[in-house]
């Protein structure tokens, strides 16, 4: 500690590691990147080294690991070095600010995110490994904070977006406050926190709530058990000019509003759009947190197109053709109706080359989508089991791996079983794994995208 530094509470105790959860220095949850820009990816990298410098104490200057055990950690679900190298210069070229005051000293820190990184690969049947530091400056306060915030791996990892795993992050900070209020900034500050953007000068905020923050409000509320946020507005006069967010536990939900089956947690047009076409509601939500939601929402707009055609016959079932155009990507090929934009925030300015999908992006994302696919075929051939499998399955399951999974996720495991929203991606995802435990070659994920016609592949 700096001399005259005072911090504003005792150091707590940090958290049990067999949880797979990081102590989170609360500087370091709300970024705002300087140049460059942060993705989910990034996010989750970062966490998952934070976690291992943790284990491995703050008295060492550079932390090492095998690079299996990060990915593993990081649900990065890829082998290739070279995209986990682009995710790791975006973390060194975002910097950090820290503030701190005490008697009559004010002292204020801009650093990197991260430090050096090494990656060797020593040779066919030798391990790869990864070493990195953090600037020293900051070492210790990331290492060892004394404020600091407590998140799961397992949780964080399942966020499907960069707004929804920042809120996350925010609403776990902010959960034990006795207001239970984050803190309250201005609409461009909360837009570079949320995107992980640096080239935002200017922002509509009709279209940054509508695009960013409901969708992330809507996925929080599906994914996280422990609570849930509310948007809360500051006005000048007409024009909302800074917002913040109350959480709420989610047992305080419970007290207060008896259960319903028919609340929705969703993203509540959309689901209500699926339901209007024949799904049922647990179906339709199942489809809403497994499935990319562009796609999901160009499918739906094909299959209404199609229901207006005056020229063709009339569907029998529109929930089965929704389904079946779905899974033949029928959004993503020649002729069918294009998603609608999801991007409020402004372009990168003029004279800049757009962003394109790389080649390691978009062999990301197809693994991302053949991940989905394969959890959908798990929970299919799962329901097509006899219940005397069913509950074998179940066994297995919670000899194998609920012993490795978050608290919360194995709590809400044996309340409910696969019936439980934020456990039964785990489950499924683990069932996928034991019944086809080979890795997909590059050809094997491109088939996958021709045959699927996913769209921008």
């Amino acid at each position: 500690m700096e001399e005259g530094e005072v911090p504003r509470q005792p150091p707590k105790p940090l958290p049990a590691l067999d949880e797979q959860s990081v102590a989170k220095a609360n500087e370091a949850i709300a970024i705002r990147p300087k140049r460059g820009r942060l993705t989910l990816l990034s996010r989750r990298i970062y966490n998952a080294l934070l976690y291992h410098s943790q284990r491995q104490g703050v008295d060492e200057p550079v932390y090492k690991l095998a690079l299996s055990e990060l990915i593993g950690d990081a649900r990065f679900n890829s082998n290739n070095t070279e995209l986990l190298k682009s995710h790791l210069r975006d973390m060194q070229a975002t910097t950090i600010e820290w503030s701190t005051s005490g008697t009559g000293l004010k002292r204020w820190v801009s650093s990197q995110l991260l430090g050096t990184v090494t990656i060797e690969e020593q040779g066919r049947g030798r391990p790869c490994t990864i070493t990195w530091r953090y600037p020293e400056e900051i070492r210790e306060r990331l290492v060892k904070p004394h404020q600091y915030t407590r998140v799961l791996l397992e949780i964080s990892g399942q966020m499907r977006s960069y707004p929804a795993a920042v809120l996350y992050e925010i609403g776990a900070r902010y959960l034990t406050s006795p207001s239970r209020l984050s803190m309250r900034e201005d609409v461009l500050w909360w837009a570079a926190v949320l995107t992980g953007r640096s080239d935002i000068t200017e922002v509509d905020y009709r279209f940054l709530k509508r695009d960013v923050i409901s969708k992330a409000l809507a996925e929080i509320e599906a994914l996280c058990e422990d609570f849930s946020l509310e948007l809360i507005e500051h006005k000048r006069g007409r024009r909302i000019e800074e917002i913040q967010f109350r959480v709420v536990p989610k047992l305080q939900q419970r007290l207060g509003v008896p259960d319903d089956p028919s609340r929705n947690v969703f993203d509540l047009e959309l689901v209500g759009k699926l339901i209007a076409l024949g799904l049922k509601q647990d179906e339709a939500q199942d489809l809403y947190a497994t499935t990319d939601e562009g796609q999901l929402r160009g499918t739906l707009e094909h299959v209404e197109q199609r229901l207006r055609s005056q020229t063709l016959p009339a569907l029998k079932s529109p929930a089965a053709y929704f389904k079946d155009a779905l899974k033949k990507g029928y959004a993503g090929v020649k002729g069918a109706s294009e998603p609608p934009a999801t991007t409020a925030l402004p372009a990168p300015p003029q004279g800049r080359p757009k962003a394109a999908l790389g080649g390691e992006d978009r062999m990301h994302r197809i693994r991302e989508l053949w991940e989905n696919d394969r959890m959908q075929k798990a929970k299919a051939l799962y329901l097509e089991m006899p219940e005397a499998m069913q509950a074998e399955v179940r066994s297995r399951f919670e000899a194998d791996r609920l012993a490795q999974i978050a608290a919360p996720i194995a709590r809400a495991w044996r309340r409910d079983g696969p019936a439980s929203r934020i456990a039964a991606t785990t489950f499924h995802r683990w069932l996928a794994q034991v019944t086809w435990p080979e890795e997909p070659s590059d050809r094997v994920l491109l088939d996958f995208a021709l045959a699927q016609g996913v769209a921008g592949m």
